[in-house]
């Protein structure tokens, strides 16, 4: 919860197979890891309990110029993944402990390890044993013995394949960031606002904390588009969104523009005092801006009337409740002259 004393306080990689020594490879026998002096290159975890499968796998990769860690049976395939986080698992399918149909099923327990591609490696070649491995998540197989130049060829494809995945992810949550983004202000948008202020309601009303909204208008804005032209105008909107964005400064905090010169902040477990605060904050920061406003009939500068709402959700009531509270206290600052904030604490 954010208390007014925590505002000041917070103002401050065989065929020709190499020797294991080559390039710094260094092989650990307990399974858990091999160390390289290479630092680039896709990490690759090996489990087998061969121990010269093992190590031929090792060597191959390594002179592919891959990274490597290795492990010995299922139990210890999953502590490597935790702690080492590879970019794809060769795995074996039979051994002991925990064979390699389990450990792969495991593995796409764990948060994040359905992108990573897992390609079983396995004696075994009846029509079970391969549907098997495909539907606990390996993506590819190949058999014993090795043919290593098809190994070779198929980690590459996977490692790229991979690749371009996690690319892809990334623009499609740039994209996503992108629809929920104000073009001109770059703080949030009316469908961003609306999604966080009920996304917090809810799990707010789950735990009986503070839930505080700031709305903010800028005065006599139209008359400083007309005195002005649109293009000074859309430069004030862009300082001022950059001063409720410092002001407005804990990770949970919300900045959007709410409507024309209209903004809003979500201020998540902040009680009432707390969020007075960050509205004068922004309302001096404004002032400090300097904004020449000439044709204003409040200051010569560019000012912000501001409306606090701070309540507690529960159950059955609605985020619209905050905003119709915070609405009208902005009304309230700007019938008592503007350039000021005023609080409504609900509930």
């Amino acid at each position: 919860m954010r208390s007014l004393a925590d505002c000041h306080t917070n103002s401050k990689n065989a065929g020709e197979l190499e020797p294991l020594t080559r390039r710094g490879v260094d092989i650990v026998e307990n399974g858990l890891t091999l160390q390289s002096e290479d630092g680039e290159g896709a990490l690759i975890l090996i489990v087998d309990d061969d121990r010269a499968i093992r190590n031929m796998l090792v060597t191959v990769m390594h002179n592919q110029g891959y990274r490597v860690a290795t492990a010995v049976n299922g139990l210890e395939a999953l502590q490597v993944y935790k702690e080492r986080k590879p970019d794809m698992v060769l795995l074996d399918a039979i051994m002991p402990m925990m064979d390699g149909f389990d450990c792969c099923l495991e593995l796409q327990r764990l948060q994040g390890s359905d992108r990573t591609p897992v390609l079983m490696i396995t004696g075994l070649e009846d029509n079970d044993s391969v549907d098997r491995a495909f539907e606990v998540g390996a993506v590819d197989y190949v058999t014993k013995p090795i043919h290593w130049a098809v190994l070779r060829q198929r980690v590459r494809r996977l490692l790229e394949q991979a690749r371009l995945y996690r690319e892809l992810e990334a623009a499609n949550q740039e994209l996503r960031r992108l629809a929920f983004l104000d073009g001109l202000t770059r703080v949030g948008n009316r469908r961003g606002f609306d999604q966080t202020l009920a996304r917090h309601w809810h799990e707010l009303a789950q735990s009986g904390a503070y839930l505080s909204l700031i709305l903010c208008d800028v005065d006599c804005f139209k008359r400083y588009n007309d005195t002005y032209g649109h293009q000074a105008g859309d430069r004030c909107l862009q300082e001022i969104a950059r001063t409720l964005r410092q002001a407005a400064s804990y990770p949970t905090d919300f900045v959007a523009r709410y409507g024309g010169e209209e903004f809003a902040v979500i201020l998540p477990r902040t009680e009432a005092a707390a969020a007075l605060y960050v509205a004068q904050k922004i309302r001096m920061g404004v002032r400090h801006l300097a904004i020449a406003h000439e044709s204003s009939t409040v200051s010569p500068f560019v000012t912000l009337s501001l409306g606090v709402a701070t309540m507690v959700p529960y159950p059955g009531t609605s985020e619209t409740q905050a905003i119709a509270a915070a609405d009208k206290a902005l009304y309230q600052a700007k019938q008592a002259g503007r350039d000021r904030a005023i609080l409504k604490i609900l509930n």
